[in-house]
């Protein structure tokens, strides 16, 4: 059997998490949309303020949309403007999108092929190394979107200026609601007492967690979990085995998909194999397409970090 260890300070870090998302999800809260959710806003010009401080101005909201990030297109479509998608990346599985032709991935698309979609907005990574695809389309004439989404904040702050620039604020409105209604009920199941530490690791060379106020990091605080590196500012710091080892997380939580390294690997793996917590079998795997996109899946992605940490907690007692 394996023991929850207690720890004053630890839990002491969870509320302080925990209470920062909670702030969060209580912002916009007398901002909920009524009967007329699904209804166009009138026409007219719409001005928005994207991740990387430049201002968008469209005449109009926008009729034909490149995205390239995938969380922004699973919002398009959950507001209810997936028919003014002209593309795809390789990412959107979404089966609405089968149809449309695809530009292979996000952050290295044939600017041409854009082009060449007339589009009245792209939505883009924020690259602060963009030399080409920006300035291009910019060059161009097509107005670009860089979006950068780091936390819950950054995800909320999304769907209002995604919402006005397709004319479906009201939907938006509904969707951020729908989110924190979710999460809510989610951090509502947590038990009182001991929060166990986690991590959110990705196994590479070097490795990286997630930050602890990242929106990954925050769904795990949510879900009843604290940062094992509470300490470390950066959205996805590196890594060693020696210092995950010296925090001694009790709980591991991995992305599942095409070339991630799983629960079954990492107890394969010298040095990860004797971690505590692989040892005790203290794995939760999540789908990575799930937990890592930040967007509209988020609250059903805190509900499977919830549901695997209450197994762990239910096999470990």
């Amino acid at each position: 059997m394996v023991r929850w260890r207690a720890g004053t300070a630890r839990t002491s870090a969870g509320v302080v998490f925990a209470a920062a998302w909670l702030a969060v999800a209580a912002c916009g809260e007398g901002r909920r949309a009524g009967p007329s959710d699904g209804a166009e806003e009138p026409a007219g010009a719409v001005i928005v303020i994207d991740d990387a401080g430049r201002e968008i101005r469209l005449p109009r909201p926008a009729q034909r949309i490149v995205s390239l990030v995938p969380s922004v297109t699973e919002t398009i479509v959950v507001l209810g403007a997936a028919d003014r998608l002209v593309a795809r990346t390789r990412y959107d599985l979404d089966a609405a999108l089968a149809d449309l032709p695809s530009l292979g991935g996000g952050l290295d698309p044939s600017v041409e092929a854009i082009v060449d979609l007339a589009p009245d907005l792209v939505v883009a990574w924020n690259a602060r190394d963009d030399r080409i695809l920006g300035p291009r389309l910019r060059a161009a004439g097509i107005p670009v979107y860089s979006a950068e989404i780091q936390d819950t904040t950054a995800i909320f702050s999304t769907f209002d200026r995604i919402g006005r620039l397709t004319g479906r604020r009201a939907a938006a409105d509904s969707l951020a609601a729908a989110l924190r209604d979710s999460l809510r009920a989610v951090a509502a199941d947590v038990p009182p007492g001991h929060r166990p530490t986690a991590i959110y690791l990705i196994v590479g060379d070097p490795p990286r967690v997630a930050g602890a106020m990242t929106f990954i990091g925050q769904a795990l605080a949510v879900a009843g979990a604290d940062p094992a590196f509470p300490d470390l500012a950066e959205p996805w710091p590196t890594v060693s085995l020696e210092s995950v080892v010296a925090r001694d997380p009790e709980l591991v939580v991995l992305p599942i998909g095409e070339e991630l390294v799983g629960r079954e690997d990492l107890e394969r793996r010298p040095g990860w194999r004797d971690l505590p917590a692989v040892r005790a079998g203290r794995v939760v795997e999540v789908e990575a397409d799930l937990l890592a996109r930040p967007g509209p899946a988020l609250g059903r992605a805190a509900r499977e970090l919830r549901r695997g940490l209450s197994t762990i907690r239910e096999e470990n007692r």
